[in-house]
């Protein structure tokens, strides 16, 4: 008796090309189970297909800025807290408390800082992506620039402008380092 006795009538077990065909793992023949279609995310609909694209990469784009913030904030709230403590002659647990007051406070407000950034860039570009209907460098350009204006828009419009031109500078920094059909790597490939 197997596993599966009741799935496989005991007739066939005893024939020799149904036991043939039995898995040697769960003693039960594969036929009885229905074959499966391959499982893509939206084979045929590319418009679907970019924007799934866009929105698997979101999450991770957040999180890593989120915790790369975190990261370069409390390595500043370090220097800022040693830095205070020593200037008014703090010692002990006093100084300890103080320092790791600096570092949190300066990893938080950094962290989230660059997360929100995140979270607007990527909000951004699955709407480009979605409306354009087209997964290119192009998206990442508006995106980038558009969350600049966004994010310095409370501060006028010479800093919207500043928000957009370092948003613009970073998406061409991103590109040509992430992009395989640009021009540095078209010419690193004809050197060699």
């Amino acid at each position: 008796m197997s596993l599966f006795g009741d799935i496989v009538p005991k007739n066939e077990e005893k024939n020799n090309q149904a036991t043939a065909s039995l898995s040697p793992y769960l003693n039960f023949d594969p036929h009885y189970i229905p074959r499966m279609q391959p499982e893509f995310l939206y084979p045929d609909d590319r418009h679907m297909a970019s924007t799934a694209r866009r929105s698997n990469v979101a999450l991770p784009i957040i999180g890593m800025s989120f915790m790369t913030g975190s990261g370069l904030g409390g390595m500043s709230g370090l220097y800022k807290g040693l830095r205070a403590t020593t200037l008014a002659g703090q010692t002990g647990k006093v100084r300890r408390t103080q320092v790791v007051n600096y570092i949190m406070k300066q990893g938080t407000t950094t962290g989230c800082t660059l997360g929100i950034i995140a979270s607007f860039y990527s909000c951004i570009a699955l709407g480009v992506t979605w409306l354009r209907d087209k997964e290119d460098t192009a998206n990442t350009f508006i995106a980038a620039a558009t969350t600049g204006v966004i994010y310095k828009s409370t501060a006028g419009l010479r800093s919207m402008g500043l928000g957009a031109a370092v948003g613009l500078t970073l998406a061409g920094v991103y590109t040509l380092v992430t992009d395989n059909d640009n021009i540095w790597s078209k010419a690193r490939y004809n050197r060699l």
